[in-house]
């Protein structure tokens, strides 16, 4: 007889059971705005050289304005000036020795007989005709000279002004040029995005790969196919076309994809789902027919598509006609992978942690012959990933890695590189040559409850918490189906003022009424505690969390597991989320009176199990207060000195006293 593990049994593997003393009842969990970082715009390369253009075009009308103007305003400088009228009067009063006329500028310099020795002569400006100013200096005989300046502005002003023409006409072609640009793009709109390599060099191999032996070993198959496919040909087997990676984020589906890119010695091409679709009708479709025609020029090879779900989502689910671009999308890649004409040569990897909302047609066998499951690696794919990844780091010999893949059920690959990050970290900022047990294990108190706080002053608070966390790792401690405790402690992380952490067993897949019974129990022992100790009055807001778990842990036993008075019946709802690839509109499959009947089964079960979190807190006072004390004056309490103590109390079942 074969059973599959639920998702509520791999739920309970992932995580350290973990009780915490909550400082409100309620916390806001909604996220806040974070102010946008200030982005500079970097403009296109056309952008640039337009910009560029127009200011060294307006430095050189600056600079010819003042090439221009330089001459005049040096003799505005040297000379001085007269009137018309002044001139005339000064001629016929006999003070004017000299003048020059120019007959270009209309401008005639004087030299009176009264001015100094370096004095330079006066500028009068004279008009078109000049008949009164000619006769009195012919009746005074005056020296009169008449010439033309050798000035050459008018010629400079032919030479800018054609200068200027050709200048624009510079521009003009720039901006022909960049419109011819951005229309060859709009052309481009519909090919593939996708990074082509001839021959891919990620840097990754399966060597580097660990944790997910089975994942690997078929993907290790499907390079085979690619480098040696007359060993299967042989014997009349087919390549197969598709492989899809599933499984949660962090388990190493990408890793895996790019081991086999840096495995394969074939042409690779990679893309995202989210870079099929845009807001225009048709590019989608359009992008996957180039990709395929690009991946059918360069046969063999691989094609792999990253969160395929963004495009692969199941047909008609939510909102939206037969006419969406997603969905036109996804029918070409579905005649492209399988269609009637064949793509002999390109298997098609993708990835995706969303299986359940994927499209029928697209997991059919002949588009994705495989579905490779990369799930949670267990105790010694644990303990090999960490191998890998400490590599590169300064390890302490003393640092024993098993024990931290025993501390470390329920991490991703993901999880344990940043657990080893997080310990390098705290390693280079206390100051250390070497990464110590010491790091890795606040390194994974600070990944799994956050960051850690000011520790509580001695007060009745920091007493009310020691009873609220001692009451869970005592009543746990005594039920013998439950997990053994790992440690308690009062320093706070994150949003809890108080943890108690818990070793779950790993080995074993299926979860028993008594077990689930144990866990509500020990949830509520933190409330029991605080109920028989401080009174009912005193009773605090921090077992929230307890009890929101406890009351959905006592709801999955009658409505999912069939362990109530109700029988043997699963009354979950099965249907998924709108837009998710479930049904549109969800409803309970149950009458209003079966529903009743839920809620009083829940509610019996609970009460159940906080009779007799209470009767063990009654029972075992004494263990309790010493174990208060202890916490108080230490702050953390490890398991095996916690079972040490109950132990001289009273008989322990020997599950909690051998702990693996």
């Amino acid at each position: 007889m074969s059973q599959g593990k639920t998702k509520e049994q791999t739920a309970m593997k992932k995580r350290f059971w973990m009780r915490a003393w909550m400082a409100n009842a309620e916390v806001n969990t909604s996220p806040q705005p974070l102010a946008n970082p200030e982005v500079r715009l970097q403009q296109p390369q056309e952008n640039r050289k337009l910009v560029k253009f127009w200011r060294i075009a307006a430095s050189l009308l600056l600079w010819q304005g003042v090439i221009l103007g330089t001459p005049a305003q040096a003799q505005l400088k040297e000379e001085k000036s007269l009137t018309y009228s002044e001139l005339l009067k000064k001629v016929k009063n006999r003070e004017v020795a000299k003048i020059e006329i120019d007959e270009a500028t209309k401008i005639a310099k004087v030299s009176l007989n009264e001015a100094k020795e370096n004095e330079p002569p006066q500028r009068v400006a004279l008009f078109d005709q000049n008949s009164l100013l000619l006769k009195e200096l012919r009746q005074q005989n005056v020296p009169t000279e008449i010439r033309r300046s050798p000035d050459n502005l008018a010629a400079l002003g032919l030479i800018a002004n054609l200068f200027w023409l050709l200048l624009l006409l510079a521009g003009f072609i720039m901006i022909v040029r960049r419109s011819a640009s951005n229309s060859g793009q709009a052309l481009n709109f519909g090919k593939s995005r996708a990074r082509f390599q001839m021959e891919a060099k990620t840097g990754v191999l399966f060597d580097d790969v660990a944790g997910i032996q089975e994942a690997k070993e078929e993907l290790q198959e499907v390079v085979t196919f690619l480098k040696q496919p007359e060993r299967f040909t042989a014997v009349g087997a087919r390549i197969p076309k598709g492989v899809l990676l599933v499984g949660p984020p962090g388990t190493g589906k990408t890793l895996l994809a790019k081991a086999i890119a840096g495995e394969a010695g074939v042409p690779f091409f990679s893309i995202s789902g989210s870079e099929f679709v845009e807001m225009f009708v048709g590019v989608g479709a359009s992008r996957v027919r180039d990709l395929f025609r690009k991946a059918k020029e360069n046969a063999p090879c691989l094609v792999f598509i990253d969160e395929i779900d963004a495009v692969g989502r199941q047909r008609g689910a939510g909102i939206g006609g037969g006419n969406d671009e997603r969905e036109q999308t996804l029918n070409q890649l579905l005649t492209e992978m399988d269609g009637f004409e064949g793509n002999t040569g390109i298997i098609i990897i993708a990835a995706t942690n969303r299986p359940d909302v994927l499209d029928a047609a697209l997991l059919r066998p002949g588009r994705f012959d495989r579905q490779v499951i990369v799930d949670y690696p267990d105790y010694k794919g644990r303990n090999n990933i960490l191998e890998v990844h400490a590599r590169n780091k300064k390890i302490d010999p003393e640092v024993c890695l098993e024990t931290v893949a025993k501390r470390t059920p329920g991490f991703t690959g993901a999880d344990l590189a940043n657990l080893l990050n997080e310990a390098a970290i705290l390693t280079a900022r206390r100051r250390k040559d070497a990464i110590t047990m010491l790091e890795i294990n606040d390194a994974i108190d600070r990944v799994v409850a956050g960051m850690e706080g000011t520790p509580l002053v001695d007060s009745k608070n920091k007493r009310l918490i020691a009873y609220h966390e001692v009451g869970h790792a005592v009543i746990s401690t005594l039920l013998p189906d439950h997990d053994p405790v790992q440690k308690v402690t009062l320093i706070p992380r994150g949003q809890a003022r108080g943890l108690t952490w818990y070793i779950p067993d790993e080995e074993q897949g299926l979860i028993t009424r008594a077990q689930l019974k144990a866990q509500i129990t020990a949830a509520l022992g933190g409330r029991a505690a605080e109920e028989e100790i401080f009174g009912e009055a005193e009773v605090t807001t921090g077992a929230v969390g307890d009890l929101r778990q406890v009351t959905s842990r006592a709801r999955q036993m009658v409505t999912r597991f069939g362990m109530s008075d109700l029988g043997p019946l699963s009354l979950e709802d099965p249907g998924g989320e709108v837009f998710l690839g479930g049904n549109v509109i969800n409803r309970a499959e149950y009458s209003e009176k079966i529903a009743a009947h839920i809620d009083a089964q829940v509610r019996t079960i609970v009460q159940h199990c906080h009779g007799n979190a209470r009767q063990l807190v009654r029972e075992n006072r004494v263990i309790i207060d010493r174990l208060v004390d202890l916490l108080i004056d230490q702050e953390t309490i490890e398991g095996d000195q916690l079972r040490k103590i109950v132990e001289e109390h009273t008989q322990m079942d020997k599950k909690q006293l051998v702990v693996s």
